[in-house]
């Protein structure tokens, strides 16, 4: 399994952007990747999810108004989040699993960043 670091986090105002970025240790061209959040109180939280070939997927939530994407030779996914609201304040993990299926669930990720956090202000 790989190592992730993840970066980009910050305060912002509601209605700016963030662009998250979760760089890999090894090479991710053959894995699901996946960003989840946890905010104080609340259970760890599906927000985006890509798969080797560059399909994906995200939580209702977020939906037009986040994208992931992803860098196989860079070995870097990101997560552009654009409107971003105070209710995105949270935790941000990126996750990865060696797989050819799309993943959205955590239990399906063997691989996790240490987290960086987003804080949306009113």
């Amino acid at each position: 399994q790989v190592q992730l670091v993840e970066s980009g986090g910050g305060l912002v105002q509601a209605g700016g952007s963030l662009r998250l970025s979760c760089a890999a240790s090894g090479r991710i061209s053959r894995y699901a990747m996946g960003w989840f959040r946890q905010a104080p109180g609340k259970e760890r939280e599906f927000v985006a999810a890509i798969n080797w070939s560059g399909s994906s997927t995200y939580a209702d939530s977020v939906k037009g108004r986040f994208t992931i994407s992803r860098d196989n030779a860079k070995r870097t996914v990101y997560l552009q989040m654009n409107s971003l609201k105070p209710e995105d304040t949270a935790v941000y993990y990126c996750a990865a699993q060696a797989s050819g299926s799309m993943l959205y669930e955590a239990a399906d990720f063997g691989s996790w960043g240490q987290g960086t956090q987003v804080t949306v202000s009113s």
